[in-house]
């Protein structure tokens, strides 16, 4: 995996009330959001109630509206539901959490996420930091330490 997609944050969902006219702007067409997201952030985390009712037109439209190495990180759900095949889509099984994700809101300090992500460098896997709030200046402060420690 290229440095550039060893770290990748991001929050749970796009769409969070708090950063209309605050991240989106205001002219901004809904349709357009998940796009705009992707401009500045290369991870979202999907609640399976979320995620497993999208229709196959709904993840085709998310899927084209996302650059090549933007992830959906998936949680599990009904095990019925299969999720699209794509290089993009990752379910996040409690094993596989564990090992990849990092909760920004539950353990907010940097100095520990710089020291999970050379730690997480090492092995050469992802490391998706997430935040479930939405929190927009810790989400912004990872993404400039992914940048200063050079991922």
């Amino acid at each position: 995996m290229a440095a550039a997609n060893l770290v990748l944050v991001g929050a749970v969902g796009w769409l969070h009330p708090a950063w209309e006219g605050a991240f989106y702007p205001d002219d901004l067409p809904a349709e357009w959001r998940l796009s705009y997201y992707n401009t500045q952030f290369e991870a979202v985390y999907l609640p399976a109630s979320l995620w497993q009712d999208a229709s196959p037109e709904t993840w085709a439209a998310w899927l084209a509206d996302t650059l090549e190495g933007f992830h959906f990180v998936l949680e599990p759900g009904d095990a019925a539901v299969v999720p699209p095949v794509s290089p993009q889509v990752v379910l996040a099984t409690p094993a596989w959490q564990a090992e990849h994700v990092w909760w920004l809101d539950e353990t907010p300090d940097l100095r520990r996420l710089g020291q999970r992500i050379a730690q997480q460098a090492a092995t050469g896997e992802p490391l998706y930091v997430l935040s479930r709030s939405g929190d927009l200046a810790l989400m912004k402060q990872a993404v400039t330490l992914a940048r200063v420690m050079g991922y």
